[in-house]
Order: C-alpha cells, then structure tokens, then sequence
C-alpha cells in the first residue's frame, strides 16, 4: 500500500497495478513546503476528496495523532476524513505538543477512534511510535499494540521497526493485521510475506524520492547544463495511462 502525496502520484500508482494507496503526513507537507506535523485538520480533508475522487481503489489517511488533543473531539476527526473519501485512517500515540502518551491515554483515544470508525465502516490502524522517536523498547512497543487491539483497532503499525527478528516477534505475539514500514533495512517484501504480514507502506520515502530525483535534475541543470535527467522521465504511454481521462 504505498503512500501517494498528491493526485498525480495517486493516479501513477493506480495504473501501476496497486490495489490500495494511503497518504503520507510528511509528503503532503512537503507539497506545501512545510515539515510533517505541520497541516490542519480543513487542508488534510481537501487533500484527502482531491485522492479519493482521483481514484477507484480504497485510500487509507495518514491522521497523525487525531488532530486532536483532546480525546473527545476524535470522533469528528474520523468523520471529517471518512466524509472526504478516507476508507481506513491511522492514529498515533504521539503528540507533537506532548510526546509520547502513556498506554492508557493513547488506548482511551484509540477506543474512541474505533468506536467512531465502525459507525462509517472504515478501517483503524493503530500506531505505536516509539521508533521514530528514539525509544527503541520492544517489550513496551509490544504492550502498546496488543493494548491498542484490545481497544478496538483493526490494524496494528510500529514503524521504525526494521530487524527480521523483531518483525517476527511481533508477528509471533500479535493476533491481528500488522503493517510494516519498508525501508532500505527491512527485509524483502517476500521475506515479510513469509512473516506473516498482512499490509505494507512506504510512508514519505516515494514522496522524497521524487523530490531528491528532482533535486538532482536540478543540479545537474544548473551546474552542467545538461539534461540527462530526462533519461529517467516516464514516457508517452506511462503518462497516458496514468494521467489521461479514460
């Protein structure tokens, strides 16, 4: 399921086969020239109609942590982006404002989520963030998502987690779908399949990876002058099944 971060990536990725996409918090900022973490709740829902009208196949939102402090007003989050198209929505356990919760606020909020969602029949991916802020706990990244499945959520996600050990005793410990991040350090998609997992994300990597090709093309503009970039670029065809009206 890789994460598109405007309607032209979620075009490609449609007419590349895909059968599901989600969104990226950090690409869609960067679409806006801003660091992740750093969009409303009103922009987030515009970017989310914009790809759902844009393509057939389910779209899963990239919700941060609720865009909401307090717990209370997470119910309207859900409904805002299942409104917009969303057919799952993730929620994390970290605050920008905050840090991480404790375990039981964040399962209180996942609840809460959960409860939400099945009244709109969309999916909820919870997220343990430690990670990705420099708690690498297993034991506690563990206790965090089977307490989130208790809670309700269908999907449970530790992104971060690269090692094939870890990946594993996750898969050994937890009974439902568990999502993975991919990364330059995690195993194969294949070697996943073998583990057991159920779903697969790219988080911001395609989307600053088209930034970076871009960055190069630049470069190599501005210092060179020439353009074999261009070498890269998607053809006729590519562009005609992505972006042309059927």
């Amino acid at each position: 399921m890789p994460n598109a971060w405007d309607v032209g990536s979620a075009r490609l990725l449609e007419s590349l086969g895909f059968a599901a996409i989600a969104t990226t918090s950090s690409g869609f900022a960067a679409t806006l020239g801003r660091h992740d973490q750093n969009v409303t709740l009103d922009e987030l829902a515009a970017h989310v109609a914009a790809l759902a009208a844009s393509v057939e196949i389910p779209l899963s939102v990239d919700a941060e942590d609720g865009y909401s402090s307090d717990a209370g007003g997470l119910p309207d989050t859900v409904a805002v982006l299942a409104e917009a198209g969303a057919s799952g929505i993730s929620i994390e356990d970290y605050s920008p404002l905050s840090g991480l919760r404790p375990i039981g606020e964040a399962a209180e909020r996942v609840g809460l989520y959960t409860e939400a969602a099945s009244q709109v029949g969309i999916t909820v991916t919870a997220r343990a963030e430690n990670h990705l802020y420099g708690v690498d706990d297993l034991n506690d990244t563990l206790e965090r998502l089977q307490t989130y499945s208790g809670a309700g959520a269908h999907v449970l996600y530790a992104p971060g987690l690269s090692s094939g050990a870890d990946i594993a005793r996750v898969m050994a410990q937890l009974g439902g779908p568990v999502n993975v991040l991919l990364g330059p350090d995690t195993p194969t998609v294949g070697q996943l399949r073998d583990l057991g997992v159920r779903r697969l994300s790219t988080g911001g990597a395609l989307a600053f990876t088209a930034y970076g090709a871009v960055a190069r093309a630049a470069q190599e503009l501005l210092e060179s002058g020439t353009s074999k970039y261009t070498a890269g670029a998607l053809t006729t065809e590519e562009r005609a099944r992505a972006f042309d009206p059927a």
